[in-house]
């Protein structure tokens, strides 16, 4: 149990001042945004939001797979969401080396052959961001009314630029 025993400790303090307790877990800006799980990327702040105004969902790479999908559906339409970005970032792990070179890695680090496990790599991170635009915005449970962007997050400078 003392693995964690820092975090309890910062979760205590956090605790003290907490002031979001009795929120109803709406989208209060109405933005949606599909991410990188990067500890680079700070999504609300990004974004100049607060804690409420957004659903997140984060991911290796930031793709916009069948569970993030199913987030923006479930956002569209019960949470609020009326804009969706999709948001991959500079210098990504996942679109800077192949498959094999992180499975190599994985194995060296867990000591076991890591050759069965998919890892999802992006070979080509603008094809993919604009197929994934592509994905949200044909998505029969996704209104035209919803518009949907790709953007590219610089880890380096900070800013977001828009894409597709």
């Amino acid at each position: 149990m003392a693995d964690f025993d820092d975090l309890i400790a910062a979760n205590r303090t956090f605790a003290e001042s907490f002031d979001l307790g009795g929120f109803d877990g709406v989208a209060h800006a109405g933005v949606a945004l599909v991410t990188c799980m990067d500890s680079r990327i700070d999504p609300l702040r990004m974004l100049g939001l607060q804690a409420g105004d957004a659903k997140i969902f984060r991911n290796p790479g930031g793709r916009v797979t069948p569970q993030a999908l199913e987030a923006l559906v479930l956002g569209v339409h019960l949470l609020n969401v009326k804009r969706i970005l999709i948001a991959p970032h500079t210098r990504c792990a996942m679109a800077s080396n192949t498959e094999d070179e992180l499975r190599a890695r994985i194995s060296e680090s867990a000591g076991i052959d890591a050759s069965w496990q998919p890892l999802g790599v992006v070979p080509d991170q603008m094809a993919a961001l604009e197929q994934d635009v592509a994905k949200v915005r044909s998505h029969p449970l996704i209104p035209d009314s919803v518009p949907v962007g790709g953007f590219l997050y610089d880890v380096d400078t900070g800013l977001l630029e828009q894409k597709y």
